[in-house]
């Protein structure tokens, strides 16, 4: 099992900074939110992270870096795939993308006349990885659908990464089709509307098994949850996740429940390293 630690983009000199810190706890990846506003009533401030994820990039060596979770209907698929392959060269291949069709939040789509329909924004989000994908092969690649059009053209470069880089789907259990679609790439990441969600292990392996009967490759395959774990007590974080170890799970994602009262203890926390098992 791997261990990532999520930080909300409030501050983007301090993300860098933490991301520094993090690694050299022992942490194997630093994830930030990918969000244009969080709610209308809560004026908070908010950085680009894949501005932020460059800085990142630049100043570790061994993190895995990405977003949780980018919605990809909300961006030009061939602006992203520039971007991430942009991020994978500077990362020397440590990005994995992590999308999903977005938290139906008003704010964050209706705000700026985007599609708030979450079919829509479904196959906004399967069509923009085809895009995705075929663009990162740097092989001529042409693409018509319901909602975008690619002429015939080549990108290159390609990724670092082969065959590609690694794809989580976020979806929000129980709901069956986006663990559908995940089952398709790379990893699935179990999300829950409105706050973290840690299914019990039990849960998770209910997950998993839906996941293998739509599975049709034996590729490699990231199950990802995230949750809390006490820092100061490693025994405690130990039998926390030992069940989950069991069920499959291959990446525990730290988040602070309460990450609105303070930057200084998700640092603390950061510092304290990873939950290990």
């Amino acid at each position: 099992m791997q261990y990532g630690f999520i930080f909300p983009a409030f501050d983007a000199l301090l993300a860098v900074d933490y991301a520094v810190e993090a690694e050299k706890a022992g942490w194997d990846g630093f994830f930030l939110w990918d969000h244009m506003l969080y709610s209308q009533s809560q004026k908070l401030r908010l950085y680009d992270p894949w501005v932020i994820l460059a800085g990142i990039a630049m100043r570790t060596e061994r993190l895995r870096i990405g977003t949780t979770v980018t919605p990809l209907a909300r961006r030009r698929p061939w602006k992203l795939a520039r971007e991430t392959v942009t991020l994978d060269h500077l990362s020397g291949g440590r990005l994995i993308l992590s999308v999903g069709a977005g938290d139906p939040d008003e704010a964050a789509y209706g705000t700026f006349a985007e599609p708030t329909d979450p079919k829509i924004r479904a196959a906004m989000l399967d069509e923009g990885l085809e895009i995705l994908t075929g663009l990162w092969t740097g092989k001529p690649f042409k693409f018509t659908g319901h909602h975008y059009m690619v002429k015939k053209c080549t990108f290159l470069p390609t990724p670092v990464q082969t065959p590609r880089i690694p794809i989580w789907v976020g979806g929000f259990w129980p709901h069956k089709r986006p663990f559908r679609r995940a089952a398709r790439w790379d990893g699935a990441f179990p999300l829950n509307s409105g706050g973290p969600f840690t299914p019990p292990p039990y849960l998770l392996q209910q997950i998993r098994t839906y996941i293998e009967q739509h599975r049709q490759t034996r590729a490699p395959f990231d199950l990802v949850i995230m949750g809390s774990t006490p820092g100061d007590d490693p025994k405690a974080a130990r039998k926390k996740l030992a069940g989950y170890e069991e069920m499959g799970l291959t990446w525990w994602l730290e988040t602070l429940l309460r990450w609105r009262n303070s930057l200084d203890a998700m640092r603390q926390r950061s510092r304290q390293g990873p939950p290990k098992i």
